[in-house]
């Protein structure tokens, strides 16, 4: 299974930033509904599109690798 790491790359964002970083704001951002992202964040098997995660690395400036990880199971 592919996790995505969204709740954790807020926390180093919100860590670096010195603020809180909402899912309001990254949806505000990057145009992905603040839903999905809710989804993301708590459900570590939803399934998401590799638009979503494009979008969320140019918002995070990472690369696929730093938000996506694999879970064995």
């Amino acid at each position: 299974m592919i996790r995505v790491l969204l709740v954790q790359k807020l926390d180093d964002k919100s860590f670096a930033e010195g603020r809180k970083i909402t899912l309001k704001e990254v949806a505000d951002c990057t145009g992905i509904g603040r839903a999905t992202l809710t989804r993301i964040a708590n459900k570590p098997d939803y399934i998401t599109t590799t638009d979503i995660i494009d979008k969320l690395c140019d918002y995070f400036a990472c690369e696929p690798g730093d938000l996506l990880q694999k879970v064995m199971r």
